[in-house]
């Protein structure tokens, strides 16, 4: 029998992946602004062994006020800026992963490189920066833009971005920084290599002003469900998630992803695809329909219309109990193509797809007792479609407790999660081999 062990992150924005979690009585209506919170979430996961905490993020508020007055419905305006919170977390935790996103669109590579790099030095090995390019128009007028760049342009600087950023990470040899004090030598000047990059989007000379990483560099994650996004994860990535909604399209994601790698000079165990989750769970199906529907009943409809504007198009102008159409221009086409495919194949009301769809944030939802959750992992693990799992709770802090109460349990009783941390850093604990210097 396989020892093979699944790896888990927990997806800890907002207050939980249900659009309507804030409205839950047990959930803290502000709870996005404070560290408590999150350090309360934190603390959980690294007792249950979670080998890493995420964090995806946006620079902007980019829910639209489509339908008007949606917007001020939403818990997605009010939030901590993540690579703070991670640093804070760092120095609160000692062997839980975190990761956190980072736009290549609206950020420098040196600032990306030195603060993530400064967060695994804090953590002492912990740290994934999580590769977006960004979508939204909103973000864009965040910076001086009046529109977002075009698709081809995002990716084609994102490829150089991550270039430079993993230059500037081998600045430095593992044992560049010999600190004699009895000859006055700092650093070996033999082991010191400035990128002096010049490329088309960027001109960085270096070195950064950090020493090497305990994991030799930050992790990188990346979550492209299209072309280019798929083969920037294939050349750059350690992890990639994804959010499949069936198991033959995230089967057919696995083996691409996988087979991708070969082209790039990798092995198939050098990238991790964890597919993104949300689960409902019970001590019984009902029980867990219960705390489903409830948080169903909680959805404000022009907040339903809102949340599934950029990935399936403004439907305000159809009949919200008739059938989905495909309008086409969405903002995340890999995503949207899913989602308007599931629609479709489901005969589904554009009521009944924004209620899925918020039901984790246009993810994959699963209710039932522990034992179906678990058969359902496990299926997909087990038949070449995961590598593990990023749970994205429906509430927080309750989804991390009925995690550590009923999925996880299950998962050790099957022998398919681990009562132990391996390793100290991250790359260890996901079983990912260590990274020697660049010969």
């Amino acid at each position: 029998m396989s020892t093979r062990k699944m790896k888990l992150g927990l997806s800890m924005r907002y207050l939980g992946y249900h659009i309507a979690a804030w409205r839950h009585p047990d959930v803290p209506a502000d709870g996005a602004i404070r560290f408590d919170h999150f350090l309360n979430v934190a603390k959980k996961a690294e007792a249950e062994k979670i080998d890493m905490l995420f964090f995806a993020d946006g620079v902007g508020v980019r829910e639209p006020d489509i339908p008007k007055g949606a917007l001020a419905r939403s818990m997605k305006n009010a939030e901590l800026e993540p690579l703070t919170l991670l640093a804070a977390l760092g120095a609160c935790t000692s062997r839980i992963g975190l990761v956190a996103t980072a736009s290549t669109t609206y950020n420098e590579p040196f600032h990306i490189a030195r603060k993530f790099a400064s967060i695994d030095h804090i953590s002492g090995g912990r740290a994934g920066w999580n590769v977006v390019t960004s979508w939204s128009t909103q973000e864009a007028r965040n910076f001086s833009r009046d529109e977002h760049l075009g698709y081809d342009e995002r990716y084609e600087r994102a490829e150089e971005f991550v270039d430079v950023v993993n230059k500037l990470w081998e600045s430095w040899e593992d044992d560049a920084f010999v600190r004699d004090k009895a000859s006055g030598i700092f650093y070996d000047e033999r082991k010191l290599h400035a990128p002096h990059h010049k490329g088309k989007h960027f001109q960085v000379e270096g070195p950064l002003n950090s020493a090497r990483t305990p994991q030799g560099r930050p992790l990188i994650v990346q979550a492209g469900i299209a072309e280019a996004g798929r083969e920037l994860g294939a050349r750059a990535a350690d992890v990639v998630y994804n959010m499949m909604l069936d198991f033959d399209s995230a089967r057919a994601y696995y083996d691409d992803m996988k087979s991708r790698l070969a082209k790039h000079g990798r092995q198939p165990d050098e990238l991790l695809v964890m597919p993104g989750v949300t689960p409902y769970v019970g001590r019984t199906r009902q029980e867990a329909q219960e705390k489903y529907e409830q948080l169903q009943e909680l959805i404000d409809p022009l907040a339903g219309l809102s949340a599934i504007y950029s990935t399936v198009g403004d439907l305000s102008a159809y009949d919200i109990d008739g059938p989905v159409p495909d309008i086409g221009g969405q903002a995340l086409r890999g995503i949207a193509a899913d989602n308007i495919a599931a629609a479709q194949r489901e005969n589904l009301t554009i009521r009944q797809l924004y209620k899925k769809m918020t039901a984790a944030n246009s993810g994959r939802s699963l209710v039932g007792t522990a034992e179906d959750i678990v058969d359902d992992m496990e299926h997909w693990f087990r038949n070449g479609a995961a590598d593990g799992f990023n749970i994205c709770p429906p509430i927080l802090p309750g989804g991390m407790d009925d995690l550590a109460a009923f999925i996880l349990p299950e998962l050790r009783r099957r022998g398919l999660f681990r009562t132990e941390y391996e390793a100290a850093t991250l790359r260890g604990n996901l079983g990912l081999r260590p990274l020697s210097y660049p010969s």
